[in-house]
């Protein structure tokens, strides 16, 4: 079988290779990947996969059935939006769409999903079963595509596994990462307005400064995950926007802070939003000030269950050689397939993409990949998605 399947994604290759070069060069944001959705769609009907569109407006569910479609139903998962970033790759397939970018290889996500189906579609006649691909709108921005689709149905019954890959980079391509249980952090975006009253700076005894305010409250808030986080539950409080229309001598009347807060307990993290709401009023209050401080709730942790997982990183041995599949270390980045992963027994792994040459970060305006990791991707995916369908 796996003779069968490198066969097979290595004559598709190039055509793969392409999909992903140009899908790259027409980025799309979150929710309105119109165009993309379009192009998958032509795709799918031009190799005659069935599909059904229009869900989110841009998100596309297709299907390959088995010989007995009700025994089993695998959910393959692929992110299909852009990020507001300007390009800066001096590449032919550069973006064209002005300070759009794949600068999270959501491109090479939906290549290789496309690639997959294209494999799974000549072993449809050797497996009992049901394999749905889902391209995703939304993944960069709150709530996420993946919670607004399990919303509209898209499981209209609860697979019993689901499987998504992301680039990265810190990988060479050719190689593959698993790491089973909780993996990836959840992440709530914070919005804090800090009220006072303003004036010259040369008079702060008229004044309630609104800077020192937010200054307090970022040095205090940071001892919620130092004193009051068990220290053996990863979290992090970050703020990375302050903003302050004030000069040299004027103390402005508001400040605006934005950060994130990120950690794997579900509990802990509810608490520790009461915490600093508590904490930040506390000390607005105790200044003459008034806090409005929003958290909107985001991504899950993601959980990568056991069984599926080990299963998952079995079956890589199997195709790539144990050379080629390590073992990862948690992230306190987040993604929305956490929604999934939170619904069905899920795996969600590491795709390698880097070389030893270049230095390729996610979401910076110079991300790309090394092309030869879709020598795998494509064919490692089916032959996950054959040896869980055939057990």
């Amino acid at each position: 079988m796996i003779n069968k399947i490198k066969s097979i994604a290595n004559s598709n290759l190039n055509k793969i290779i392409q999909v992903r070069r140009f899908i790259h060069q027409n980025p799309e944001l979150s929710f309105k990947e119109f165009n993309t959705s379009k192009y998958i769609q032509k795709f799918l009907k031009e190799h005659k996969i069935s599909y059904e569109a229009g869900i989110l407006e841009t998100g596309i569910v297709a299907k390959i059935e088995g010989k007995n479609p009700s025994n089993k139903l695998i959910v393959l998962r692929a992110d299909i939006d852009a990020l507001p970033i300007q390009e800066e790759n001096n590449i032919d397939y550069c973006s064209t769409n002005s300070g759009i970018m794949h600068a999270c290889g959501h491109d090479v996500h939906t290549a290789s999903l496309l690639g997959t189906a294209l494999i799974l579609k000549e072993f449809k006649n050797d497996f009992s079963g049901t394999v749905k691909f889902i391209f995703q709108p939304g993944e960069e921005k709150l709530p996420g595509g993946a919670k607004l689709m399990l919303e509209e149905g898209v499981f209209n019954e609860t697979p019993n596994s689901c499987y998504a890959q992301h680039v990265f980079p810190d990988l060479p391509a050719g190689k593959v990462g698993f790491k089973s249980g909780i993996y990836m952090a959840s992440a709530d975006e914070l919005h804090v307005k800090i009220i006072g009253k303003g004036g010259h700076a040369a008079l702060p005894h008229k004044l309630n400064d609104p800077i020192l305010m937010a200054a307090q409250l970022i040095s205090s808030l940071q001892q919620i995950v130092s004193r009051n986080n068990n220290p053996n539950n990863p979290s992090v409080l970050s703020f990375g926007y302050i903003k302050g229309d004030g000069a040299t001598n004027v103390i402005p009347n508001e400040v605006e802070l934005k950060g994130t807060f990120r950690t794997f307990d579900e509990t802990w993290r509810f608490k520790a939003h009461q915490k600093m709401k508590a904490i930040a009023n506390g000390i607005c209050q105790s200044a003459g000030g008034k806090c409005d401080f929003d958290i909107k709730v985001g991504y899950p942790f993601l959980v990568n269950d056991n069984i599926i997982t080990q299963n998952a990183k079995s079956a890589a041995v199997d195709y790539l050689g144990i050379k080629n599949v390590v073992d990862l270390e948690l992230r306190m980045t987040a993604e929305d397939f956490a929604y999934f992963s939170q619904v069905s027994p899920s795996c969600f792994y590491r795709l390698g993409t880097g070389n030893k040459n270049n230095k390729w970060n996610l979401h910076s305006p110079t991300f790309n990949i090394d092309e030869k990791a879709f020598s795998i991707s494509s064919g490692l995916m089916a032959y996950i998605t054959l040896k869980d369908l055939l057990k």
